[in-house]
């Protein structure tokens, strides 16, 4: 018995160690987001990835090509790094479902992306492999992006392995 509650403890409190927003808190603000509209044409991006000690250890900047046709937006992203390293490309296609509900896929995801439209706010949740050293770990990203207004975003992505926030990425994004 006291096994069990042992393991129930640390299961508990391993569960709140990574970051969960609640976005029914942005549902009535505003201004609203729409994820189409926004990334439709280009937009570029800064960011900046922090390790769990708060540390820099990527510094970046990303130009992005949104085309839409019907209900699927493409992404193309060209990253260019000041600190550190990481992927030079990725392709997104992110599919608006009838339900209003995100999926998308990525040439480095693992399986599929979903996503959810909170007035301002939009949540993407998906997992990857990254390197670290000469390792991959498989992580979990859950991103919050936040319209400020119809040309500028901010985006908050918390990078999350075994129940724990691991490190976060912070971008600001701004449409040409």
């Amino acid at each position: 018995m006291k096994k069990i509650c042992f393991i129930l403890i640390v299961a508990v409190g391993l569960a709140g160690c990574a970051t969960s927003l609640d976005g029914e808190r942005y549902r009535l603000v505003g201004p609203s987001f729409d994820l189409f509209e926004f990334f439709n044409g280009t937009v570029r991006a800064w960011g900046l990835v922090q390790d769990r000690g708060g540390e820099v250890v990527q510094k970046f900047e990303v130009k992005i090509r949104g085309t839409v046709i019907g209900n699927q937006i493409t992404l193309d992203e060209t990253f260019r790094y000041a600190i550190g390293t990481g992927p030079e490309k990725r392709v997104w296609k992110v599919d608006r479902l009838d339900n209003g509900e995100y999926r998308g896929v990525a040439n480095d995801l693992l399986g599929e992306a979903t996503g959810l439209l909170y007035g301002n706010a939009f949540r993407w949740s998906y997992r990857m492999e990254i390197p670290v050293g000469n390792t991959l770990y498989e992580v979990g990203f859950q991103d919050w992006f936040w319209a400020i207004d119809d040309r500028r975003l901010f985006n908050r992505s918390y990078i999350q392995k075994f129940g724990f926030d691991m490190a976060e990425v912070t971008i600001f994004m701004e449409r040409q």
